[in-house]
């Protein structure tokens, strides 16, 4: 019963970067969510491309800056302390 308890901890304890995960799928797939919602929608393929790939350049970039704090590198408690 306690490894059950224990992993509901870690469970609750990660829900942000459950969250955060979640956000970074929903924003690189809206490119092609935006291609099939305006294909349903019977737009031309040519504006369809251009849009989708215009709305996947927002994403990324939105997902970059989602996940530079993964990027920076730290520096190990040993060396500042010299």
């Amino acid at each position: 019963m306690s490894w059950i308890k224990k992993e509901i901890v870690y469970l609750k304890d990660s829900i942000p970067q459950i969250a955060n995960g979640v956000l970074i799928f929903l924003l690189v797939s809206s490119g092609l969510a935006c291609a099939i919602l305006l294909n349903f929608v019977n737009i031309n393929g040519t504006v369809i491309a251009f849009l989708s790939i215009v709305v996947e350049v927002i994403a990324l970039i939105m997902s970059y800056f989602l996940v530079r704090k993964y990027f920076i590198e730290k520096e190990p408690e040993d060396n500042k302390k010299k």
